[in-house]
């Protein structure tokens, strides 16, 4: 069985790519029960990753060259994107490279912002779903396990996150780039996921104006305002229905949803900068698919961000890192070097079955022959004796007859290779 992990990120794919493959959280584990059906017996076990920055299939497999065209395709169906344009963005790593690829990533090391640790719990969801699928077998959830305790090691024995800058952070020093003053701002998240109560905690401690989170369920925009009460001059929630009317009081706007389609459109954004006659709107998109048209960064008095524009940010702080990068992938090393050794020793797993099997039935048949000899009165001794010479004949038929051939190739150190083999027993 071989791992293999394929799939497009941050780095070799732009956002506009990014948001069309990626899968909705909640239907992970239909897209891998398809991924089953389309492919049984070749995917054995499958995992699907899909965060903002990227999407990743990992699978186990006993023909990884037939598994990969069969997954790359597999995806181009399933998100309606043409084969040749996502594989020009895909990488494939297959066998180590697969496992040393989910360490890093669960470690931090391949996230736009270097060493941030949503990641890892958006690896333990992916597990989870997969695990929930039925998808998950012993290859994957060993790798996702010993990816979970690399990511705790790298993060107890390094400084890797101790210097990481967000990308709500990133968002808060570009706002007050266009903002002198951030106290006077009314700001308005849209959203209430993970991502949202992030940037409003950072956006929180600027003090500003006012805060005002629009969300589909009013119930969980309100859990999250209560939050910040006190933290700004006014905290208050609306529906989503309400943002065309409303969005031209606000400075600020970060917006991450989970919705397929935008949500803020070109006309919407066009008609509140004319209601605020020239006065900027400062505007993130965290969101893959983007909630917010790109077009709006059209407008004149319109700065929009998207997910990449912060990372982008965010990279120019990698200096003070780099020696806790050495130390992580130091530790990811040695971590590789014994799953890989794990996985090599799991091959032999059926082979040893089997050994097993073949020996207990050649037991099985020498020990009933020793009893009818004891039945018809044979001496106990001379049963004893027949007994080992069978067992000892049967089981060294085998390796004798294959050392015999004219094509054998014995190791040079034939008598260390006996004893390994057939170890003395005292």
């Amino acid at each position: 069985m071989a791992l293999l992990t394929l799939g497009l990120n941050h780095v070799t794919a732009p956002v506009a790519l990014r948001e069309r493959v990626a899968f909705p959280v909640d239907h992970l584990g239909d897209a891998l029960g398809d991924l089953r059906r389309q492919h049984p017996g070749l995917v054995s076990e499958s995992a699907i990753l899909s965060t903002c920055n990227r999407t990743e299939v990992y699978a186990a497999t006993d023909r990884p060259d037939q598994a990969q065209a069969a997954i790359q395709g597999w995806i181009a169906n399933h998100r309606r994107v043409a084969a040749v344009e996502l594989n020009e963005h895909l990488y494939a790593l297959p066998g180590e490279g697969a496992v040393r690829h989910a360490f890093r990533v669960a470690s931090g090391l391949d996230s736009m912002v270097l060493g941030e640790p949503q990641i890892l719990g958006q690896m333990k969801d992916a597990a989870r779903c997969a695990q929930e699928a039925h998808s998950l077998g012993t290859n994957l959830h060993q790798l996702f396990q010993r990816a979970f305790a690399v990511a705790k090691e790298v993060r107890t024995q390094t400084e890797l996150g101790a210097h990481s800058v967000s990308l709500a952070a990133a968002a808060v020093r570009l706002a007050q780039r266009l903002f002198e003053d951030m106290g006077q701002t009314h700001i308005l998240f849209v959203g209430a996921g993970e991502m949202i109560e992030l940037a409003a905690t950072h956006f929180a401690a600027q003090r500003p104006k006012s805060i005002t989170v629009a969300n589909r369920t009013i119930e969980r925009a309100k859990t999250l305002a209560e939050r910040f009460v006190g933290q700004a001059g006014q905290v208050s929630t609306m529906p989503l229905a309400d943002l065309p009317s409303a969005l031209d009081r606000f400075d600020i706007v970060i917006s991450c949803t989970a919705s397929s389609l935008p949500i803020i459109g070109l006309g919407m954004v066009e008609r509140a900068s004319k209601a605020r006659r020239r006065r900027p709107i400062f505007m993130v998109d965290l969101a893959v698919p983007r909630d917010i048209e790109p077009e709006v960064n059209r407008l004149d008095d319109v700065y929009l961000y998207t997910v990449d524009d912060l990372g982008r940010v965010v990279q120019m702080g990698m200096e003070s890192r780099r020696s806790a990068v050495a130390q992580a992938e130091a530790i990811i090393d040695s971590r590789v070097e014994t799953f890989m050794k794990w996985l090599s020793a799991r091959r032999a797993v059926p082979a040893i079955r089997h050994l097993h099997e073949r020996a207990g039935s050649l037991r099985d048949a020498e020990l009933e022959r020793a009893r009818k000899m004891l039945a018809r009165g044979d001496a106990p001794d001379a049963v004893l004796e027949a007994l080992a010479n069978a067992l000892t004949a049967k089981f060294m038929h085998g390796p004798v007859t294959l050392l015999q051939q004219p094509d054998a190739q014995p190791p040079s150190d034939m008598e260390g290779w006996v004893e390994r083999l057939l170890p003395g027993g005292r």
